[in-house]
């Protein structure tokens, strides 16, 4: 009786580890399958490339909401350019999503911007760094005469505190840049900083993140030579 009183009263208890345990396993498997935080971006992405099926050899402007915010049309009216900015994301979102947003247009350049939010968001530079050349060995292998742009992490009032880390990635970027022909560099730092040694406010919409007007006209002042 004792040996079967203690079965009985360890019963409960293997029953109840069971179960959390059964449902430990349940919430993994779940979150196998939760959407990307950016699968509606995406999907709204797919459905605009339905309604107008791509057309191969675009510039693509490609990355976060630097990217997204821009007025192509505005900026670049007789260049084919197609904006495929997803706010908030970091560089290994645009490889995650690559074969669905940069491989049915199949573009002879892609514009790129991103950084900004990965160091925000606790990377450092070494890693950030890294996943931009991972980016590029997905282009290169995926796209080999395709031309890539990368506009350097701009420094902003918001995110000033940021900016050795971004100081940092952007050196390695554009080292890995110059030893690459199909891979150009585009400084942006240099024309966003003030004579104070700060960002220019004025380039920079309430947020002190995001650019104004202003801000995108030097950007695209700056980019244009780069696209003929």
């Amino acid at each position: 009786m004792a040996g079967l009183g203690f079965r009985l009263r360890s019963f409960p208890h293997r029953s109840t580890s069971f179960t959390v345990l059964f449902c430990l396993v349940l919430r993994f498997a779940l979150a196998g399958f939760a959407a990307h935080p950016f699968e509606e971006d995406i999907a709204k992405f797919e459905q605009q490339d339905r309604d107008n099926p791509p057309k191969p050899g675009q510039i693509l402007f490609l990355g976060s909401s630097s990217i997204r915010l821009w007025d192509l049309e505005r900026s670049f009216p007789k260049l084919g350019t197609l904006n495929r900015g997803f706010g908030g994301s970091e560089i290994s979102d645009s490889i995650y999503f690559f074969d669905r947003i940069v491989m049915p247009h199949r573009p002879t350049t892609i514009v790129f911007y991103a950084g900004d939010n990965d160091l925000a968001n606790g990377k450092n530079a070494e890693q950030v760094a890294a996943d931009f050349r991972a980016f590029a060995r997905r282009v290169q292998g995926s796209l080999p005469s395709t031309r890539i742009i990368y506009i350097s992490i701009k420094p902003s009032p918001k995110r000033w505190n940021l900016q050795p880390e971004a100081t940092s990635a952007n050196k390695m970027i554009r080292t890995f840049a110059a030893g690459n022909p199909l891979i150009q560099y585009l400084d942006v730092h240099r024309l966003m900083i003030g004579k104070d040694g700060k960002p220019r406010r004025e380039l920079f919409a309430e947020d002190n993140l995001h650019l104004n007007e202003t801000g995108y006209s030097v950007w695209a002042q700056a980019l244009a030579p780069m696209l003929k």
